[in-house]
């Protein structure tokens, strides 16, 4: 093989290689662009989904089959919806319930399964802080 046939193959292997990156790359391109529209479908039912559900969270108390007054629930929002104080309408609190708000298919989180444990296990407790007097003058 003469030198001009070996630079004209290496010049044509070259052109192919770049040929070959550009057509990837406009392939990989057309693939992103087409799975785009059904993205964009996912992320907005998602974020329906989860802006009904803390919707649905903010106004349960409102809701006929809620078991509590609404006026005794306390919206915290995490890592529990509501703290309810059972009574406290009539001004004699006789429980406090702590109550979790879900809707469609969710689950409780790991955050939401520790907390339940403990307050299953009575780990509960009161606790008075008092600012000290300095701070407060």
């Amino acid at each position: 093989m003469t030198i001009p046939e070996t630079i004209f193959l290496l010049l044509l292997f070259l052109v192919l290689i770049v040929f070959a990156y550009f057509l990837g790359r406009k392939i990989g391109e057309i693939r992103v662009l087409s799975r785009i529209p059904k993205e964009r479908e996912e992320a907005v039912r998602h974020s329906r989904a989860v802006l009904s559900g803390q919707f649905s969270e903010q106004i349960a108390p409102y809701f006929p089959d809620f078991p509590f007054s609404p006026t005794e629930a306390r919206f915290i929002g995490k890592p529990v919806d509501f703290i309810v104080f059972n009574g406290m309408d009539e001004k004699q609190i006789k429980e406090v319930v702590f109550v979790e708000v879900k809707s469609g298919k969710s689950r409780l989180s790991s955050q939401e399964k520790g907390l339940k444990e403990v307050i299953d296990g009575k780990k509960v407790r009161w606790f008075e802080y008092r600012v000290p007097e300095e701070k407060t003058k």
